[in-house]
């Protein structure tokens, strides 16, 4: 909805998963020298202050990146995550948060591709004159569309080196997401059957919150990985988000290894209740 500002929510729990997963991704990827494309349906602002606008309103970055942040005892996986947020800040306060362009931007090489799409057109406008801040080289390497993503998505596949990376992460304040992802991915599965399609979910108490796994998991991908970051108990009136997962299709054998050794210590760094917890689960489809 074009109503919605990443920039109240940067830096919070649902933030710290899914980052952590998209540099991983990112990371496995870049271990072949052939180039790939990364496509973000939902790119957002690309940079977010969290000391000054609209993140102070909220503050959930409290709860999230900034429980992370001067730890030193993270687990090995994590640290290139960590290590490029306090790139980010290099004055060794958190005052900023860096959006999942500038996450793709920093770990691109010369032969990858960014495509970034976003509807609002204020965080678009943000988004353009952050990467006008960056090197011609990077300028070059990505291109930006003030556009539909899911649109966007459908143009893009198959990418001309057939290796890609996807990252779908809308705000779900349109309950048609729920049903638009699964028919989008349908479609990039055809064009393009080995990409890997990583969608971010907000875990709430409505019906089409609590099957939308099921949905995904339907899908024809070759594999699947499911994992999800509970940091608190569902509220009795059913308001608000408890935790966020990230759904990757044709995920990286070695990513659910990673993600047991990190997924327990973000429960006990972030967890905020007796109902915080985590689920990890993967399946091949024959």
């Amino acid at each position: 909805m074009l109503s919605y500002r990443h920039a109240f929510h940067a830096g919070n729990h649902a933030d710290v998963l899914k980052h952590f997963v998209f540099v991983e991704l990112i990371r496995h990827l870049s271990q072949k020298e052939t180039g790939f494309l990364m496509v973000d349906t939902h790119a957002g602002a690309g940079v977010y202050g969290l000391d000054t606008g609209y993140a102070t309103r909220l503050a959930e970055y409290i709860d999230g990146i900034d429980r992370l942040f001067n730890r030193t005892d993270a687990p090995p996986a994590m640290h290139e995550y960590l290590n490029l947020v306090r790139e980010f800040n290099p004055s060794g306060e958190l005052k900023a948060y860096p959006g999942s362009p500038w996450f793709a931007q920093r770990l691109m090489r010369d032969q990858d591709k960014l495509r970034l799409y976003e509807l609002h057109t204020s965080d678009v406008a943000l988004l353009q004159d952050n990467f006008r801040a960056l090197s011609r080289t990077t300028q070059r390497r990505t291109s930006i569309f003030a556009s539909d993503g899911f649109i966007g998505l459908r143009a893009s596949m198959p990418p001309t080196t057939r290796r890609g990376l996807v990252l779908i992460d809308p705000s779900y304040e349109d309950k048609t997401d729920y049903r638009t992802i699964p028919a989008a991915l349908q479609d990039a599965l055809t064009r393009f059957a080995t990409g890997t399609y990583a969608v971010w979910y907000p875990q709430l108490s409505s019906t089409e919150s609590l099957r939308f796994a099921a949905s995904l998991k339907a899908l024809p991908a070759k594999s699947w990985l499911n994992v999800s970051l509970t940091v608190n108990s569902p509220q009795a009136d059913g308001f608000g988000m408890h935790g966020s997962g990230m759904f990757i299709l044709n995920p990286p054998w070695t990513l659910e290894k990673t993600l047991e050794s990190v997924m327990l210590y973000l429960v006990e760094v972030l967890g905020l209740d007796e109902g915080a917890g985590y689920v990890l689960e993967s399946a091949e489809n024959q």
